[in-house]
């Protein structure tokens, strides 16, 4: 994931920054607890295709 790309994307649902998890190749937000996936190495920042995150998965990021 782009370092830079990653300062400016935001969570679409809250605002708040998105963290990048290799395991998963998601963009994680924890305050809307949505996983947003990356696909073809271009992040699809939608709320309707954003995974939501388990309580286990908030506590590992």
């Amino acid at each position: 994931m782009n370092d830079y790309l990653l300062e400016i994307l935001v969570c679409p649902k809250s605002g708040d920054k998105l963290d990048y998890s290799k395991e998963t190749n998601e963009l994680v937000c924890k305050t809307s607890k949505l996983a947003y996936p990356i696909r073809d190495g271009i992040p699809i920042m939608l709320v309707q295709e954003a995974r939501a995150l388990s309580a286990n998965e908030l506590k590992k990021k």
